[in-house]
């Protein structure tokens, strides 16, 4: 995927873009909402069923996405509202690929990533950019949540391809994702690795590494795990993106205030 002369805006963060600008925040409220999504799917479908949890998660989801459409500019609280419910309904959408139509992990794997290839195709061919500094119009927008859908489909399958099928076991994947996960900064800095792959490769691989971890905490001892259970776990990933969301967007406010109290009057 070459860079394009109108991705010369992929260090800057456009005052436009309606989503989030990257910093370590993100990175930890994404990872947080990828496990948060992980353990929430699970729950739901042990409480509701697998059929009524992905009907509930949907329908949740198109709100999160019609609002966020609808925004006229960025808000922290709307934004990750929205990526939390693509992470859930994300998570449950790809389950049932393989628990409601048997379709084996790597299958699925291989399937979402042939479909997030797709759309990175036609978005590149669209817009020339495949940078999120460049996401400042409707059509961009709805190519980048169409690839956030994809990113979280695919890191779900492929979490419980490494799991499950390779017998990796939670730990051992989220600690192999992880350091794939930070692969794109050394061949950033040996390489010059693309900018624009560098963050998508990541942004892919965040969702593995937040749900192997997740279900680590979450599923029994007999499994591996820690044991403390899906609701206990949700409750306290919640808690903790609710806090960085908040802080997110209060330092936002008060970077916004100090900006206009610095520009030039009349």
């Amino acid at each position: 995927m070459p860079d394009s002369p109108a991705s010369s805006d992929e260090q800057a963060h456009s005052p436009l873009s309606k989503v989030a600008a990257i910093t370590i925040s993100f990175w930890i409220i994404k990872v947080l909402s990828t496990g948060m999504g992980e353990t929430a799917s699970d729950f739901l479908a042990h409480r509701l069923g697998p059929l009524p949890a992905v009907g509930l998660t949907g329908s949740v989801f198109v709100v999160a996405l019609a609002l966020q459409l609808r925004a006229k500019r960025y808000a922290a609280p709307l934004y990750w509202f929205a990526v939390i419910m693509v992470s859930v309904f994300g998570t449950l959408a790809a389950d049932a690929v393989h628990v409601g139509f048997g379709v084996p992990y790597w299958t699925s794997t291989l399937g979402f990533l042939l479909a997030l290839g797709v759309i990175f195709t036609l978005w590149q061919r669209s817009e020339g950019t495949l940078s999120i500094h460049s996401v400042t119009t409707r059509r961009r927008e709805v190519f980048y949540w169409a690839a956030v859908l994809a990113t979280f489909a695919l890191g779900t399958a492929a979490g419980d391809f490494t799991a499950r099928t390779l017998g990796l076991g939670w730990l051992a994947s989220g600690l192999v994702f992880a350091a794939l996960m930070a692969l794109p900064v050394l061949l950033r800095v040996r390489l010059k690795f693309s900018p624009v792959l560098a963050f998508w490769w990541a942004y892919v691989i965040t969702r593995p590494v937040g749900a192997s971890f997740a279900d680590w905490m979450a599923v029994p001892h007999s499994q591996g795990g820690l044991g403390w259970g899906t609701g206990i776990v949700t409750l306290g990933l919640s808690a903790l993106i609710l806090v960085f969301v908040l802080a997110s967007a209060i330092h936002k406010s008060r970077f916004a205030v100090q900006g206009e109290a610095l520009a030039p009057t009349e």
